[in-house]
């Protein structure tokens, strides 16, 4: 058998601490286990409702690495190798765009699109490290229009017109990568 579903992702960051705050009260992860004894700079988060002990870890590389400015761009897919960005699912609409929101308000926020099955937010973290966050079409509520949607260039997110369609609290995923 092989890979089944990503367990957690790392990242190296300048400020373990400034990680830790952006991700816990912006993207509401919660802090996780316990770096071993010994480890200094080294946080391990778990997003809400995860059965992982972790789901992103953050090691400190300190103040003097590189780090792109905010409107930089990674140059992974331009100049060199690497990790585009990471993507994290919501429950619901109303998730969404509470997180659009406080994305917003903390200069984070630099996109959105409709994908037709799936109705994404785009970010960077303090480091300019770029995020995903993400709200996926139901199963049973995938229709013509939303797979069409994913042979199109993205178009843009219009929240309320989706939760209009697909109901504000909807729960997202379920079939598709939460069992129905």
């Amino acid at each position: 058998m092989g890979v089944t579903r990503l367990n957690h992702a790392v990242l190296f960051v300048r400020d373990v601490a400034r990680s830790v705050e952006f991700y816990t009260t912006v993207l509401d992860f919660e802090q996780a286990m316990q770096p071993p004894d010994g480890f200094t700079g080294v946080a391990f988060l778990k997003a809400p409702g995860s059965t992982n002990d972790h789901d992103l870890g953050l090691f400190q590389i300190g103040p003097g690495a590189a780090s792109l400015p905010p409107a930089a761009h990674s140059p992974a897919g331009r100049s060199a190798v690497g990790l585009y960005h990471l993507a994290w699912e919501v429950d619901t609409l109303d998730t969404l765009e509470r997180l659009a929101a406080r994305l917003s308000e903390v200069g984070s926020l630099i996109g959105s699109a409709d994908h037709g099955t799936t109705k994404s937010l785009y970010a960077r973290d303090p480091d300019g490290l770029e995020f995903e966050v993400v709200w996926l079409v139901p199963a049973d509520q995938l229709d013509d229009a939303a797979f069409a949607g994913r042979a199109r260039p993205p178009a843009p997110l219009d929240l309320a017109k989706e939760k209009q369609r697909y109901g504000a609290q909807t729960r997202g995923g379920v079939g598709v990568s939460v069992p129905a």
